[in-house]
């Protein structure tokens, strides 16, 4: 079978091989911890379930606008202007069937071959693979556990070239739960400049954060900065709707009339009843948000410090989303570890790390390669405190194994 090159320069993702041996053990009845899923494990909040049945009954079942019903755009305009102090039109905001379909969409539209978009690691993992569909050139910054997993304002200039496109900014970030403050944003603001450069500013887990960090993005910075920022979110971690499949974006109106015109060929309209759905989510009770984020910010304390009592471990406590992200790279050089090495056959360290914590601790990581480091594994703790509590004294266990 012949396939297109475009395809073939993409890679499954690394997590696959954890993501098998688990089902397999699951299979065979034995007990698995899982600290892969990127989702909150709340389910979605009542009111917002209620506003989907009421639009099923009403019949609201039909095709919509490609771009969204105007029933939602103002309730995302409405968002922006309370939360962001952004404020956009009806043209410049448009709706995608997830957060992962808005960044997508924005590569086919904005890149031509060869085109450079500069991207933070440790990264989610389909920004690069997304870019290099577009027939695009991923640029990949290496950031520090040291300097809080952000890139630096020298490491954007040296990074851009004639045929740098656009950065992608995500704070807080998935996987490292790191954000930038107002300062760094600042700072990363002045190396753009005049420069003719987007900034594709993701802010999915702008509602998760701890500590009373305060959430900036880039667009708030000048005008100028609005005007050269695409700013995306969605519905999915905030309110703990994830499979309703609802993200949105607001920028320049050319830019939302190309993605308008790709989604009308292509996906057509995100669904209609969690369209619906979505504007309650926005325009209604913001309660469970914050219990949500109190459980969540629990949770972290009670990982964060487990996890940095494990052999080898280090980590650091997160700004916002719900992962914890420990550097694993002194386990690398444990006695025991050769015997990893040669059982679980692999390219990258931190797979067979997850692969050896799979078998060995009945737990499942997912190893850091997947996000662009080896030297990391990532936990989310969107999961009960018995479960990390367990689970992390499980892999404790089998670390003292190595040491």
């Amino acid at each position: 079978m012949i396939f297109s090159e475009r395809i073939l320069q993409v890679k499954p993702s690394p997590t696959l091989e954890v993501t098998a041996l688990a089902n397999a053990l699951k299979a065979k009845g034995i007990d698995v911890i899982g600290f892969g899923t990127g989702e909150p494990d709340f389910d979605t909040p009542d009111h917002i379930k209620a506003a989907a049945i009421r639009a099923i009954e009403s019949g609201k079942t039909k095709y919509t606008p490609s771009g969204g019903i105007p029933e939602l755009k103002k309730a995302i305009i409405e968002k922006f202007k309370r939360d962001n102090n952004l404020e956009y039109k009806p043209s410049e905001v448009i709706v995608n069937s997830g957060g992962k379909h808005s960044f997508y969409n924005l590569m086919q539209v904005l890149l031509n071959k060869g085109d450079e978009i500069i991207i933070p690691a440790p990264y989610w993992v389909s920004y690069p693979p997304m870019t290099t569909l577009a027939d695009g050139v991923p640029v990949i910054i290496e950031t520090t556990e040291e300097g809080g997993f952000k890139m630096t304002p020298d490491q954007l200039d040296r990074a851009i070239t004639p045929r740098t496109r656009g950065v992608v900014i995500n704070s807080p970030s998935n996987p490292t739960g790191s954000a930038y403050a107002k300062k760094d944003i600042q700072a990363l603001a002045e190396v753009v400049g005049d420069r003719d450069i987007l900034l594709f500013s993701d802010d999915m887990y702008e509602s998760i954060l701890y500590d009373g960090f305060e959430f900036y993005n880039i667009a708030n910075v000048s005008d100028k900065m609005k005007q050269k920022t695409i700013v995306m979110n969605g519905v999915s971690k905030a309110y703990s709707m994830t499979g309703w499949r609802i993200g949105y974006m607001a920028g320049d109106a050319s830019i939302m009339a190309q993605v308008d015109t790709l989604q009308s060929q292509s996906t057509s309209n995100p669904t209609s009843i969690s369209q619906w759905a979505a504007v309650e989510a926005l325009n209604g009770d913001q309660k469970p948000v914050a219990e949500m984020v109190e459980a969540f910010a629990r949770r972290r304390a009670l990982i964060v410090e487990a996890l940095n009592k494990v052999p080898g471990f280090t980590c650091l406590s997160p700004n916002g989303a719900f992962y914890a992200f420990p550097g694993v790279e002194r386990v690398y050089s444990m006695k025991g570890w050769p015997g990893v090495v040669e059982k679980y056959k692999s390219d990258f360290n931190s797979s067979r790390l997850t692969s050896y914590l799979l078998e060995e601790a009945r737990v499942a990581v997912v190893p850091g390669i997947a996000f662009g480091t080896d030297k990391h594994i990532r936990l989310s703790f969107a999961t009960s405190d018995k479960n990390i509590v367990e689970g992390v004294k499980r892999i404790d266990e089998a670390i003292r194994k190595l040491a």
